[in-house]
């Protein structure tokens, strides 16, 4: 893949591929924390959504520095979108993203104190990937260490 390869839809598709993402932050004294999330929703404009607590070193941290990223990886293929971070405050929004999932982390459902809505804008994203999907991947990057290769992997980076 090059960079003229990597569009936003194909961002996209490969967002919604993954079930868990690391959120990456900034705290106030510059260290970059990461923690592992999961998207409520990745809309068809590359906007993602996650329920996430209110209070703690995360959320102070985003409330610093709106500026995050998002790693997604599977075997093979990686994807960082790097974006901007934003609290909101919207009851049908997090009625419509609620699922029995979040329950484990928000004891009072919806009406939870702790319980925000975090809406991540997409604004670039880098990729680097294997062709021919995770098992594929694993063959042709063992198979390129073996040999002596070069890696197998495309990259490309587009603006979101």
């Amino acid at each position: 893949m090059t960079h003229s390869e990597l569009t936003p839809e194909t961002v996209i598709d490969l967002m919604r591929e993954e079930r868990f993402v690391m959120l990456s932050t900034a705290t106030a004294a510059g260290k970059i924390v990461s923690h592992p999330m999961t998207p409520q929703q990745i809309t068809d404009d590359g906007t993602v959504w996650f329920f996430i607590g209110l209070q703690g070193d995360q959320a102070d941290a985003i409330r610093s520095n709106p500026q995050v990223n998002l790693a997604f990886a599977e075997t093979g293929s990686w994807l960082s979108v790097a974006g901007e971070a934003a609290f909101v405050d919207d009851r049908a929004k997090a009625a419509e993203l609620w699922d029995g999932e979040v329950d484990a982390y928000f004891k009072g459902g919806l009406d939870d104190p702790n319980l925000g809505l975090l809406r991540v804008s997409g604004e670039s994203a880098q990729y680097w990937g294997v062709p021919g999907g995770r098992v594929m991947a694993a063959v042709k990057i063992a198979a390129a260490k073996v040999l002596g290769q070069e890696s197998p992997g495309k990259s490309g980076t587009t603006e979101l």
